[in-house]
Order: C-alpha cells, then sequence, then structure tokens
C-alpha cells in the first residue's frame, strides 16, 4: 500500500498529505524522489511538521493559517485529495486544484457528528482563482 493510499484510508495520522498540481511548482520532476505522480500533480504524504514546512516551502503559505482562511468556505475535495470542485466554479475562470493541504484526526465517538464515524479526513484546497476552500469527511477504511 502505497503511503497516499494509507493516508487517505486514515492509515496514517501523524501525517499529512500534500498535493501540488504541476502549475505550482517551478520543477515538478524535482518531487519524483520524494512524491508519488498523479494526473497532473505529486502528491506527498510526510510527517506533520516536515509536511506544514514543505507547504510553506512549494507555495509560500503559513499552513495553519491557510487552513484558517479554507475553513470559511465549503467545498468539494476529492476523497484522494488531488482534485476539487472550487465553490465559484461556473464563472468562466479556471477553477483546478493548486494545492491541497490535508491531515487525518483519529475516530472520537465522545465528539459526535461525523467524527463518531471514523477517522475523519480535513483537506484545505486553493484553486487557480484563488479561492481557498475546505472539505472533511471520514476516511476510507
Amino acid at each position: 500500500m502505497s503511503d497516499h493510499t494509507a493516508f487517505v484510508a486514515g492509515d496514517r495520522l501523524e501525517d499529512v498529505c500534500i498535493y501540488l498540481a504541476d502549475e505550482t511548482v517551478g520543477d515538478p520532476d524535482a518531487l519524483a524522489d520524494v512524491g508519488e505522480r498523479t494526473d497532473g500533480g505529486t502528491v506527498l504524504v510526510v510527517p506533520g511538521d516536515e509536511g506544514r514546512s514543505a507547504l510553506q516551502g512549494a507555495v509560500g503559505v503559513d499552513p495553519m493559517a491557510f487552513a484558517k482562511e479554507a475553513m470559511d468556505t465549503d467545498g468539494t475535495i476529492a476523497d484522494d485529495c488531488t482534485h476539487g470542485t472550487c465553490p465559484n466554479a461556473g464563472d468562466g475562470a479556471d477553477h483546478a486544484v493548486r494545492f491541497v493541504f490535508a491531515f487525518a484526526e483519529a475516530e472520537n465517538p465522545e465528539a459526535g457528528d461525523i467524527y463518531a464515524d471514523g477517522d475523519v479526513i480535513h483537506a484545505y484546497a486553493r484553486c487557480a482563482c484563488g479561492q481557498a476552500y475546505s472539505d472533511r469527511w471520514v476516511a476510507d477504511e
């Protein structure tokens, strides 16, 4: 099982997942040794602290500030964290995902809501139009 597959299954609770579209990084091939290539980008699954530093280095944003910004807008992010549907889609602009930052939270029955149903993936995306948005779901187990 790849690190990416394990993450989306909720099996990498201490790690973060970062998707970087090819258009977001200067040399996508430079990520080949540390990430998993997908159609149009690269997925990195790395320990939490390292992942936060990697996101800041790659796209120049503080991950926690970005997550806080993105939480204000609901959108749809694919379960594999590699694409999504921007809430502004339909206005004729480019709405491709430029990057996604995601982490998993362990199942917590006491918290209720979806947290009682299993491990929860929290994902935050930046669209080509500039919109930040978020999504969360119970991990595929």
